[in-house]
């Protein structure tokens, strides 16, 4: 019936009956228990986690059963519709649903709109990771809520704009949605348009339609918007929401399209992800030992002097000979690859190509000299009659070759935007193509040059600081893929890293001394930041911003009684706040302004949320009359005040959800998905109170007056904290399910464990409240997000005992992903 199979360090479980739909997630995972009770004494933590990680395979929703008998129609219905995807015949609409990583971008749009008052979005997509599905569920959402808009979808060419009102149709469900206006189809009305670019700006001047007529407007492939036939467009329409879609930000002129969309990437579909669902091809990346050096190199408006590099690099022969040596021992045959080399200059790409041939390598460049023979040179690349072509940054879009198996960086990239762009050449999917192999010449760099952005963006967003990352080789890593630093070039992007990111004071108050030379912008802690592509918590672990400004000398000195308080409640309490009520209500009552009168219920719970923030301490203690006495005597503080709205601002310009409201039937400040402190948390459910703290510090906090209790719940369990047989037992197994583990002195048949069991029928609401980890890589402790309200499920065990909550309000997809790391490793 079942079959094991171990190795080292894996064990797999197949069920030969898998394929019933009447066995059961408990059927199996039961079965398992039965089959290795023998080994459970000797791996029973390992095997542990092999159930939580099936539970969650088992539970997703991706996921769906196939009995062979009874499905096969099913199945081959669903195969025969996907082929005929792309007519415009509807016979049968799709099930559509967006994937976890579309339900993010989604969700970012939508706080674009509703938290930053943004309406033109640029969303920034590779190729094959669903743009069009993406954006059709977001027209969806606005579709719902204005039945009547009017809509304009705008493309370059007719194949896209047939799948594109294909894929409205099928998610609209509504097989009349849209019409074409291309290649001489006519619109009979302009209220739901598919239209050519082409066809649009030929008709522009006669239609007879107001600025203002169209509702949601969708440019596709929106790089080429420079155009004179797009820009038009634009200029003639004020839509209530634009949206951009494009693979790359870099506009064909070398322009920044962010000039169109308030100078804003509203959300990203970032490479890790588009790795991990195989929607591009996986890469192995070789950092390579360079002969030349650039730390003497000037280096002007963001990046090295070009001609002092093209003199560099044209003038040394033995480069040359080290990197064909290198291309000789890292590809398997360097006259059978199809590779792209990204040069400085022209001269450079001409230089290379030369080499390159007199070394009995097929090789030639592609610049703006000889740019009327791209077609001519694309085409003897695609067939292999020459194996590497020499480009320059500006014609990283011209050479659109999936099969392109090598990327070499012959010079460093100064725009990570540039740099993933011409990694992108690369990374299309091809057939016969196993891998991207790339090959990046690192030489000793500026200070000023970026290794840290380039090897987060390759590896994505973890918890671990790149440094780390490095040292560990790599292991949060995109599936298939690979990075190997060979140990001349780890010292150089080591040394960058570290003097970037954990530079000393002095280094920090410099930049500050300096930010009046360098830009024409106010000195404020956002303009700074955003300067010097620097996170928040790099400033304040050197202390408070309007204190380092002064040491910087950059503003007076200054002597406030609560600077201490105030600097401490920003780098503790507020660094991991992202809940938008919390911190615009902070803002209020600090204004210069702002008296404390007619607050709300739930105003006055913020306010002593604010108070504890603050002071850490019951305000008797402190000497305090009330509440509005304790945050009235900040005031005193107009300095650090200062700096306080421009942190809450910063806060809020990161916010990336909308906040939902939630009703306990009890005065209650806290909103789903919003992150919180503990003693925030404790304030919100009446656990401390002005006059006395909570001392509440573990794993659950219960008021018995409100019959509330709240879990605190950290993810990420590191074994110098816990034992091995612990580290896994609280996980999402999906959007509404939690598995979480109680104290060790809790059982079924305990009160506590029995209150947790009848809790809806005693009135006791149990609300969670989950962090990836207790501190961050920069040492600042992490908030909880709130994941709202459960209800009991079933449990399982006794001191501890297990128990599956359901949510009443699904998680957000990122909180999923971080969770179910933590089930399947």
């Amino acid at each position: 019936m079942q079959k094991l199979i171990y190795s080292l360090e894996i064990l797999v479980f197949i069920p030969s009956y898998i394929g019933s739909s009447n066995l059961s997630r408990s059927a199996l995972t039961n079965g398992l228990e039965w089959n290795l009770k023998v080994t459970t004494q000797e791996i029973g933590h390992i095997i542990d986690k092999f159930k939580k990680t099936f539970e969650t395979y088992w539970e997703d929703p991706e996921f769906e059963f196939y009995e062979k008998g009874k499905d096969r129609e099913k199945l081959s219905s669903a195969l025969k519709r996907q082929s005929s995807y792309g007519t415009n015949q509807i016979t049968t609409f799709f099930d559509l649903k967006p994937y976890p990583y579309q339900e993010e971008i989604l969700a970012k749009l939508q706080s674009e709109r509703e938290v930053h008052n943004r309406w033109k979005n640029l969303l920034v997509a590779a190729t094959g990771t669903g743009k069009t599905v993406i954006s059709a569920f977001d027209f969806k959402r606005f579709y719902l809520q204005n039945p009547s808009a009017k809509f304009l979808f705008v493309a370059h060419r007719k194949e896209i704009l047939q799948q594109a009102q294909i894929t409205f149709q099928h998610v609209l469900r509504d097989a009349n949605f849209g019409e074409l206006w291309v290649d001489g189809n006519e619109p009979v009305s302009y209220d739901q348009i598919f239209a050519s670019v082409q066809t649009l700006n030929n008709r522009l001047k006669k239609l007879e339609l107001g600025s203002e007529f169209y509702d949601y407007i969708i440019i596709d492939e929106v790089h080429h918007i420079i155009a004179d036939s797009y820009r038009p467009i634009l200029k003639r329409f004020s839509p209530q929401i634009l949206l951009g879609l494009t693979a790359t930000p870099e506009r064909m002129d070398g322009g920044d399209i962010a000039e169109d969309f308030d100078y804003k990437i509203a959300a990203e579909i970032r490479l890790p992800e588009a790795l991990n669902r195989k929607l591009l091809s996986p890469f192995q990346y070789f950092a390579l030992s360079d002969t030349i050096d650039l730390s003497d190199v000037n280096w002007r408006n963001g990046k090295y002097e070009i001609n002092e590099l093209t003199k560099l690099y044209t003038e040394n022969d033995r480069r040359v000979s080290d990197i064909i040596h290198n291309c000789e021992e890292y590809l398997t045959d360097v006259h059978d690859v199809q590779a792209l080399g990204f040069c400085v200059s022209q001269e450079h790409a001409r230089y290379m190509a030369e080499k390159f041939a007199i070394a009995n390598l097929k090789a030639d460049y592609l610049v703006s000299s000889n740019s009327s023979s791209r077609d001519v040179i694309r085409n003897k690349l695609l067939k292999k009659e020459i194996n590497y072509l020499f480009v320059v940054d500006i014609f990283n879009e011209g050479v659109d070759i999936p099969n392109i198996d090598t990327v070499l960086f012959l010079r460093p990239t100064e725009s990570l935007t540039v740099f993933l762009q011409q990694l992108g050449r690369g990374l299309r999917l091809a057939e016969n193509k196993d891998c991207l192999t790339v090959l990046d010449f690192v030489g000793n760099a500026r200070p000023e040059y970026d290794f840290e952005h380039k090897f987060r963006a390759l590896v994505g967003k973890t918890h671990t600081s790149i440094i780390k990352e490095i040292e560990d080789e790599f292991p949060h890593l995109p599936l298939g893929c690979s990075i190997v630093l060979e140990k001349k070039a780890k010292e150089v992007i080591l040394k960058n890293i570290r003097e970037a990111t954990e530079f000393r004071r002095p280094q920090l108050l410099l930049k500050i001394q300096q930010f009046k030379h360098h830009s024409t912008l106010p000195l404020t802690l956002n303009n700074f930041l955003e300067f010097h592509h620097l996170e928040i918590r790099q400033i304040y672990r050197k202390g408070s911003w309007k204190r380092l400004c002064v040491d910087a000398k950059a503003i007076p000195d200054f002597d406030e009684p609560q600077e201490k308080e105030l600097t401490s409640c920003m780098q503790k309490k507020l660094m991991y706040c992202n809940s938008l009520s919390y911190l615009k209500f902070i803002q209020k009552v600090i204004s210069p302004t702002y008296k404390l009168d007619l607050l709300s219920k739930e105003e006055e719970i913020m306010l002593l949320m604010f108070h504890y923030d603050i002071w850490q301490e019951a305000g008797t203690k402190l000497n305090f009359f009330n509440v509005k006495e304790s945050i009235e005597s900040l005031k005193k503080n107009p300095i650090m005040l200062q700096e306080m709205r421009e942190f809450t601002e910063h806060q809020i310009n990161k916010i990336e959800f909308v906040e939902k409201e939630i009703d306990l039937g009890f005065s209650f400040p806290l909103k789903l998905h919003s992150r919180y402190n503990r003693e925030e948390i404790l304030a919100s459910i009446g656990m401390s109170t002005f006059s006395k703290k909570s001392s509440n510090r573990e794993g659950s906090a219960f008021n018995k007056k409100l019959s509330v209790e709240a879990l605190f719940v950290t993810l990420k369990k590191t074994e110098k904290e816990y034992s091995p047989t612990t580290m896994y037992e609280d996980y999402a197994v999906n959007k509404t399910l939690f598995h979480w583990q109680s104290q060790n002195s809790i059982s079924p048949q305990s009160p506590k464990g029995e209150s947790y069991i009848q809790h809806k029928n005693i009135g006791k609401k149990i609300l969670l409240f989950v962090r990836e980890q207790n501190v961050d890589e920069y040492g600042f402790t992490m908030s909880y997000t709130f994941l709202g309200e459960t209800e009991f499920i079933k449990s399982q065990g006794a001191k501890p005992m297990s128990v599956e909550w359901r949510l009443l309000e699904p998680m957000l997809t990122y909180i999923l992903k971080e969770s179910q790391k933590l089930a399947v490793g």
